[in-house]
């Protein structure tokens, strides 16, 4: 286990961050934060130098398409079908400042 964390860090920090800890919470973190020191010197001993460093572990693609201006309906068209229209517009029932 990492020696890197030791128990006047923890409170410390806890001081810092106003955080109020027990003994026996002091101890705990002091061991969970070892234990993720250690976890991240695996990873970093298992990437050697010939790893580039990258921020996604698969190559990434834009997979949007061209933006082109394709088919679109007049406003008569699009309102053809609406329940209610009014000036060119969609009529719908007012939701707000209803009592």
């Amino acid at each position: 286990m990492s020696e890197e964390i030791s128990r006047a860090d923890v409170e410390h920090l806890a001081k810092l961050a106003h955080i109020a800890m027990t003994e026996e919470e002091i101890d705990r973190t002091v061991g969970e934060l070892a234990e993720i020191v250690d976890a991240v010197k695996t990873v970093q001993e298992a990437a050697g130098e010939d790893v580039q460093a990258t921020s996604h572990p698969l190559p990434l693609t834009n997979v949007f398409r061209e933006d082109l201006i394709g088919h679109t309906f007049t406003p008569e068209q699009s309102l053809a079908n609406a329940p209610d229209a009014e000036d060119g517009r969609f009529k719908v029932p007012a939701i707000l400042d209803e009592e």
